[in-house]
């Protein structure tokens, strides 16, 4: 239980942030490396693997040697008074999640159960609220119960695929070539995923070594990046249309006529919305909580899900209606290029240098 705890918690809570909305259906993996093919899809995705390791290690330790577990006080002691452009980008990056998973919901509860695309929407935000109030502990208990969930889906995908398509998979390898830029691709799409680090680093706040929180981090790039593997493997089943569907899962369940499975991974699918959010927001509620702490007093609890409820308000309704989310998305390129500059960057020069002249209280 305590291997669980140091080793592997930490890596289910990353994975369920990264994983809610384009990776879970399967659009991310498209976006990001169908271009290169299925040799160099594989191949970029464990150099996102090898990334989000590597990231996740240094800034782990650094978090524990600084006692810095909320967003902000983190990213002072990485960036100092240039803290402020992480908050910016990251500000940009919640509006634009928010929104993507407030709208899926809906989409999903639509298309899956009948009922009115904003039953879904409500019902994301609820269960949101409900998590920021209960706080971190209650947080890192569903995410890994939800994580493990995910895996044993993803699994139970794979081995259906590989029955009803073996053949057709292997010759996709077997017939494909290695294409350039699968190492852009993995660098980029790393660089797009990791900008959620300072959000999770609560799960580590029990951590007392460096060998735990660096065999926890890279624990947590091969957590987070093993699901995308499978599921990449398991869509060369129909390369290259699948990669026209909006979401390309429910194409392949449907190709397996396999609708138990497909019902049972829409749930797990809207599970994985509302650990996004959730992990979204609860570091939001930190990094409020931490500066309130700094001036002699602390959050109030039921603030917590009043200021989840208020982000999902202003991203889902607010947001979408005056084109700011629009916006945002049109420069999705940018955005995941201001996270490799404003973090992994930094991460790997100036928080390696931290570590090695060990500075902070350790």
């Amino acid at each position: 239980m305590n291997f669980f705890r140091l080793y592997l918690l930490p890596g289910f809570v990353f994975q369920s942030v990264v994983i809610g909305g384009g990776y879970a259906t399967g659009r991310e993996l498209v976006a990001f490396f169908f271009e290169v093919g299925p040799i160099g899809g594989m191949l970029g995705l464990l150099v996102s693997g090898l990334v989000f390791g590597a990231v996740l290690a240094v800034g782990f330790e650094l978090a524990r040697m600084t006692g810095a577990y909320d967003y902000r006080q983190f990213m002072k002691v990485l960036l100092g008074r240039f803290w402020v452009t992480f908050e910016i980008t990251f500000l940009c990056m919640l509006l634009l999640v928010l929104s993507v998973v407030g709208s899926a919901s809906g989409e999903l509860f639509a298309s899956v159960f009948g009922l009115p695309a904003l039953s879904g929407t409500l019902v994301l935000m609820a269960l949101i609220a409900l998590l920021t109030f209960y706080g971190s502990d209650v947080i890192k208990r569903v995410f890994s119960v939800w994580s493990i969930l995910l895996y044993a889906v993803y699994i139970a995908l794979f081995v259906m695929a590989f029955l009803n398509h073996g053949p057709a998979i292997g010759d996709t390898f077997k017939e494909a070539e290695l294409t350039s830029g699968w190492l852009s691709s993995g660098i980029l799409y790393s660089g797009y995923n990791v900008a959620v680090l300072p959000l999770v680093l609560f799960a580590i706040a029990g951590h007392k070594t460096r060998k735990q929180t660096m065999g926890a981090g890279f624990m947590a790039g091969a957590i987070a990046i093993i699901p995308a593997l499978i599921f990449y493997t398991a869509m060369m089943a129909k390369y290259p249309e699948i990669g026209d569907e909006a979401v390309p899962a429910t194409f392949l369940m449907a190709a397996m006529n396999a609708p138990v499975l497909e019902l049972i991974f829409q749930i797990v699918i809207f599970g994985t919305f509302i650990e996004t959010g959730a992990a979204l927001l609860h570091g939001v509620n930190e990094r409020l909580d931490k500066t309130i702490e700094e001036r002699g007093s602390t959050l109030p609890q039921w603030v917590r899900p009043v200021v989840a409820i208020g982000c999902l308000l202003v991203a889902i309704f607010g947001a979408a209606q005056v084109g700011i989310v629009d916006l945002i998305a049109q420069g999705y390129a940018t955005l995941t290029l201001a996270f490799i500059v404003v973090l992994i960057v930094p991460m790997l020069t100036i928080g390696v240098k931290k570590l090695w002249d060990g500075e902070g209280k350790v």
